[in-house]
């Protein structure tokens, strides 16, 4: 039997529907059949919203930016890299895993953006479904509540500082672009979930310090502190109830 590798069977496969394609127009033009008219309408729809076919475009293109927008316009950037500092400080690479990080990071952005959502839902896409508001409105009222949030959370000086890259002068909050307020609420979280790593990581290196200390005053210069104080540093985390903590001050960290 023969071995194809996929590519070919792909590039056979298309071959194959390109010669149907043009043996059928050939075909419809010498025997004077009726040819078959496509028509794309982008214009304006009823009510002078955009047709459907670039809503539907406009759709697919939410969609395929959907993991971004989770990423980078919510509060889950703060999240997975302030849980990412507290496994690096405990000293354990693989517990838990990337994907509780992940998913619990994940599980934490639904419960804080849920009232957003949920007033992003009620006040911009039912009245689009209702069709009292056209596909701009509810575009403009959904991005108002989600700039809103993305604003309580950035700096004033990171807003400044794109408005100058922008070649924009003093502007209200309520004009900043989107253009501005994306790379400014991005640079700001990054800032804030270092900070609070570095706050995580103090008492784990204090434990180090002490363990290291210990371990040079007695001579045993040729065992790895790693390996004693990793149990005290899970010792500790335990009876304070590390994970508490870390999610309650995640929680309370963002302006809601």
């Amino acid at each position: 039997m023969l071995y194809y590798p996929k590519f070919l069977l792909r590039l056979t496969f298309f071959a194959g529907l390109i010669l149907c394609f043009t043996s059928v127009v050939a075909y419809g033009q010498s025997s004077g059949a009726t040819p078959i008219n496509f028509t794309l309408n982008v214009g304006a729809g009823e009510g002078g919203d955009v047709s459907v076919a670039i809503q539907l475009l406009f759709v697919m293109t939410i969609l395929t930016l959907a993991p971004s927008i989770i990423i980078l316009m919510t509060s889950f950037t703060r999240i997975v890299i302030v849980l990412g500092f507290v496994r690096n400080a405990l000293g354990v690479q693989q517990a838990p895993s990337n994907q509780i990080i992940i998913g619990l990071a994940l599980f934490l952005t639904f419960f804080l953006m849920g009232p957003l959502w949920g007033n992003i839902y009620s006040k911009a896409v039912v009245p689009y479904m209702d069709g009292s508001a056209t596909s701009t409105q509810a575009l403009d009222v959904g991005g108002s509540y989600l700039k809103s949030f993305m604003l309580k959370q950035t700096r004033s000086g990171d807003i400044e500082f794109f408005l100058g890259l922008a070649g924009m002068g003093p502007t209200d909050v309520e004009e900043v672009p989107f253009r501005v307020v994306v790379p400014a609420f991005i640079l700001s979280e990054l800032r804030t979930a270092f900070q609070m790593g570095f706050l995580i990581f103090i008492p784990f290196i204090v434990i180090d310090f002490i363990v290291a200390s210990t371990l040079m005053a007695m001579g045993m210069m040729m065992m790895p502190p790693v390996i004693i104080s990793l149990p005290f540093k899970l010792l500790l985390f335990v009876l304070v109830d590390g994970w508490y903590l870390v999610v309650r001050s995640l929680v309370q960290s963002f302006n809601l």
